[in-house]
């Protein structure tokens, strides 16, 4: 099996699937953690005749998260948009210092301190994410780059083909045995970026930095495993890297090149309230992930890439010549290929244990 990083840097090794980006993802614990499982003890409370099924109920509320998680990611163009004239690195280093204004709100709100502390003095947990919020950086700014630059179809291009960079990963890293569909899928992802370097005239690097770095971050962010939720291992990142936003955000402010207070009190909210932007997303993933199974969030996540290709279409008007379509159409064939492995995966995987839950009850 392939990794299978989300948008907010867990992953999974179960189905390969993309998403930030973006494990099987963990839902909100007592203490607040995005992450965990039910507590031992812990017990629905049964449903009353006639009633619908609380597991109906909570696979609703799931699909209606993750639509909120990765409509908020898939329209995240839009905000970078309104923030012009700012640039990348202003829009980032923004991002990064007000993000952690909010990841302690939310580290207050669900009293996890202690667990906060726990994983700043773990060094193992620690450099891990430190490594992580490096390749985060990388992809946040190539992404903030593409979309402000007038590349948002690139852009979107990279988190098509971050399913097939996870599957190269389970191969060369993880050493994993690939079935015959998921090479099939790799082998057209590979043609598709070929037609895609010809009809660009280069190579798509925005999309193969943003499909890399992202790959690259679920890998590390594997590593550190259960031991740090969401909301923890979002908090740890940001605090690594507010030193340099904050530096950053100093250089433009005193070369004079800074927007945050130059475009009136509109933009200045906006830039402020890209805290908020970071991280409610996160929570709706979150909340999407403990309530359904790895299959549905697999196809949901592409929901994202799609919302960017149509806002840089419609909205930014970004020109797509017909080599270009045919480069996306094999990309999205070279997907629906690894959808369709998936799904038979998960249906094969099901019937198993179907079958050794019948054979057990038979046993005894």
């Amino acid at each position: 099996m392939a990794l299978v990083p989300k948008p907010d840097g867990s992953v999974s090794s179960a189905v390969p699937t993309v998403p930030p980006h973006g494990a099987a993802p963990s839902g909100v614990t007592s203490s607040g953690q995005l992450g965990g499982a039910p507590r031992a003890g812990s017990a629905r409370a049964p449903s009353s005749p006639g009633a619908p099924k609380a597991v109906d109920k909570e696979t609703t509320a799931g699909i209606l998260f993750g639509i909120g998680a990765y409509g908020l990611w898939g329209l995240l163009p839009l905000y970078f948009f309104v923030l012009l004239p700012a640039g990348a690195v202003e829009i980032v280093a923004n991002r990064v210092v007000w993000s952690l204004i909010f990841c302690a709100l939310l580290i207050t709100v669900t009293r996890a301190w202690r667990v906060l502390g726990a994983a700043l003095r773990n060094r193992a947990v620690l450099g891990t994410l430190a490594l992580a919020a490096g390749l985060i950086a990388v992809n946040w700014l190539t992404y903030t780059y593409g979309v402000t630059t007038g590349q948002a179809v690139e852009a979107s291009l990279g988190y098509f083909i971050n399913p097939l960079v996870s599957v190269l990963l389970g191969v060369f890293v993880l050493k994993e045995t690939l079935r015959p569909l998921q090479w099939a899928a790799v082998g057209i992802g590979f043609v598709a970026v070929g037609v895609l370097t010809v009809s660009y005239g280069k190579l798509p690097w925005i999309a193969l930095t943003l499909a890399v770095s992202f790959g690259l971050y679920g890998f590390v962010k594997k590593r550190v495993g259960p031991r740090v939720d969401a909301v923890t291992s979002l908090t740890v990142e940001t605090i690594v890297l507010t030193p340099l936003a904050a530096a950053t955000m100093i250089f433009l402010a005193a070369s004079g090149t800074a927007t945050l207070t130059a475009h009136g009190p509109g933009h200045f909210w906006l830039l402020l309230a890209s805290g908020v932007i970071t991280a409610v997303p996160l929570v709706f993933f979150g909340a999407s992930a403990r309530r359904l199974p790895m299959t549905t969030i697999g196809l949901l996540q592409y929901f994202a890439p799609v919302l960017q290709f149509i806002v840089a279409l419609v909205v930014f008007r970004e020109a797509m010549t017909l080599e270009r379509w045919i480069g996306f159409g094999v990309v999205w064939l070279a997907l629906l290929v690894l959808t369709v492995d998936m799904l038979a995966a998960t249906r094969k995987s099901s019937a198993a244990k179907r079958l050794a839950r019948r054979e057990a009850r038979t046993d005894t």
